[in-house]
């Protein structure tokens, strides 16, 4: 579904990513570990179009979406979760739903499909969502990205800093979209047992580069705690 072949990227004249190639399956999460300035934020932004790439090539549903604006390729099905639960701080938790679902066919549907996804936000439609918690607004960012009906989930440290019930709570949900066949996850993710539960595939990033790549929880037959040892001694390189 979503394919990184041999990307190279950075800002100005320094390179951050150097020839990562990576794929994400239409039906399920592959994760991208790695310890902070390892490059992991970089890359979803040259997945997502935000930030050019200099060489190699981004595929998205069969198509080179390299040269694409990142409307174009929303418009095609992609959506991104940037780090620090982004939401309209002035705008209530109901108001930053509706923003996204105004002008689109089942736009209220989607707010209810949304809302059964997580409903800890349903009593909390009124509240101004710049005094939610991080957990809460972390929720409704994910949520908001839903809405837009995508084919594939891109999600930059979506644990960062929120309790742990609400990991778990975010962890059941990506579990159950990406279950019902029709949602592929990119993830980043420093919280190991979290992206290993999640994903059917796991890669290390440092430097730049792929060092290490194996299956997650998520993939059958996988020992977890044997998977959870190779990666903490890959994120050690």
């Amino acid at each position: 579904m979503l394919e990184l072949v041999d990307v190279r990227t950075g800002y100005g004249r320094s390179e951050v990513i150097h020839g990562v190639s990576l794929e994400v399956p239409p039906d399920g999460v592959a994760a991208v570990l790695g310890h902070n300035g390892a490059g992991k934020t970089t890359l979803l932004r040259a997945a997502v179009g935000l930030l050019p790439v200099r060489s190699g090539s981004v595929r998205f549903d069969g198509e080179d979406v390299t040269a694409l604006r990142p409307s174009a390729r929303v418009a095609r099905g992609l959506a991104y979760v940037p780090q620090g639960q982004q939401s309209f701080g002035q705008l209530t938790t109901a108001e930053n739903l509706q923003v996204v679902a105004d002008g689109r066919r089942r736009g209220r549907a989607l707010m209810a499909e949304a809302l059964d996804l997580f409903p800890a936000l349903t009593g909390l439609l009124d509240r101004r969502a710049g005094l939610l918690s991080g957990g809460q607004r972390q929720q409704l960012a994910i949520a908001r990205a839903l809405i837009t009906e995508p084919k594939m989930l891109i999600l930059d440290e979506p644990t960062e800093g929120i309790q742990p019930s609400v990991v778990a709570e975010i962890e059941r949900t990506i579990i159950e979209l990406t279950g019902r066949g029709d949602l592929g996850v990119l993830l980043v993710e420093q919280h190991i047992g979290f992206a290993l539960n999640a994903a059917r595939q796991c890669h290390v990033l440092a430097s730049g580069r792929i060092v290490s790549s194996g299956p997650g929880g998520a993939a059958a037959g996988t020992d977890v705690d044997k998977a959870l040892s190779e990666v903490r001694s890959a994120m050690a390189i």
